[in-house]
């Protein structure tokens, strides 16, 4: 039994004649006749009757046809919603992520994205953990997530993009604003009068902040993390707190808050500390429709040509922080093949295009980029 016999089977019960089935299909009576004959014996009962004008559906085939009917009209509707998809005029993508991310870093890819692709339907999913970024990817809930890179998942590829390097970020009229960089040390405690700002607790960020931070120079013992009266649930309200003068807040350097709109702002560059990365994460990146592949690429190409002019006019500072490397626990496994910048700032971030970290295992998710809680406040 063949869809195509099917097809041929509910015409001729519709048309009651094979022959005006045979020119409709442009082949012969024969031909038609024989489809119905295949059915008939697979299911072992006669499926047509002659009439003095033609043919007609006997008891089972009225059965057959109904339910062939049905089943027919419904598998041709999802093979047009299957071409849609392929061709990128219709369908449905669903990306999770946190709060901001949209505005950080996919702005400029959503309206090119939409100006080639009316007639897709985009659907941002905001969540606040990452480990329910990684339960949307895995069920199907979303094609795609934009996390903070972290440890392996099991069944979820990582795909680094972009590398975030830390900032200190203060109010313009702080002791600290005048500064030019700041070590690790520093803000470990050899600093006086800094008022820390705590990103989100069990945060990948945090984790590892407080890692580089905590870990003392010298010596056996514990690492005492720095003192802090403030925390926030993402790096948004880190930062506006800091430009407030509410207290210091060492974060990722987040596109979108420097320039003329934040004249009390200053960000003032940690090229001691190893950059966060962030990116992609979905099921099987092979498996992906192709509009999730676009949108994501798009994603990627339009971070990468803004980083590319952030290179040129501010990249005197590349040797310094070249030389630093990335971390090992952000993507070690991710391709290093990348557009390197270097902000004015002295802050680098990369950009990579498709790299894989294959999940096999972690006891630790990263984080839903922007979503604030659980696992990360990544890319708010």
């Amino acid at each position: 039994m063949t869809l195509d016999d099917l097809r041929a089977f509910v015409a001729v019960c519709e048309a009651g004649s094979l022959s005006s089935v045979a020119r409709d299909l442009g082949c012969t009576q024969s031909a038609v006749s024989q489809r119905v004959k295949r059915l008939e014996r697979e299911a072992g009962i006669a499926l047509l009757e002659r009439q003095s004008r033609g043919v007609a559906p006997t008891q089972a085939g009225r059965i057959l046809c109904r339910a062939a009917t049905g089943s027919l009209a419904e598998l041709d509707l999802a093979l047009r919603r299957l071409a849609d998809l392929r061709q990128g005029h219709g369908g449905t993508l669903r990306i999770t992520t946190g709060a901001t991310t949209v505005r950080h870093f996919m702005s400029a890819a959503v309206v090119a994205f939409r100006a080639r692709h009316p007639h897709v339907d985009l659907e941002f999913q905001t969540e606040n953990s990452g480990r329910r970024c990684f339960e949307a990817v895995a069920d199907g809930t979303a094609e795609l997530a934009w996390i903070t890179i972290g440890p392996p998942v099991r069944g979820i590829e990582q795909h680094p993009v972009l590398e975030l390097p830390w900032v200190l970020a203060v109010r313009s009229d702080d002791p600290l604003a005048a500064r030019d960089h700041i070590e690790p040390g520093e803000l470990a405690g050899g600093l006086s009068g800094i008022r820390h700002i705590r990103l989100p607790e069990n945060s990948v960020s945090r984790m590892r902040l407080d890692g580089h931070l905590g870990r003392p120079e010298t010596g056996p013992g514990p690492a005492a993390t720095p003192a802090s009266s403030t925390s926030v649930a993402d790096w948004d309200t880190a930062i506006l707190l800091a430009e407030l003068g509410v207290g210091h807040a060492v974060v990722p350097d987040l596109p979108g808050w420097r320039g003329a709109g934040h004249p009390a702002l200053r960000l003032i560059p940690v090229p001691g500390l190893p950059p966060l990365a962030a990116g992609w994460a979905v099921r099987q990146w092979a498996a992906l429709s192709p509009v999730a592949v676009e949108f994501a690429e798009t994603v990627n190409g339009t971070l990468g040509a803004v980083n590319g002019t952030l290179e040129t006019v501010n990249g005197t500072l590349g040797t310094v922080t070249g030389s630093l490397g990335a971390d090992a626990s952000v993507g070690t496994a991710a391709s290093r093949t990348a557009t390197r910048t270097d902000s004015g700032s002295g802050a680098r971030s990369r950009t990579r295009r498709s790299a894989e970290v294959e999940a096999h295992g972690s006891t630790r998710a990263p984080t839903c980029a922007g979503a604030p809680g659980a696992h990360d406040t990544a890319p708010k």
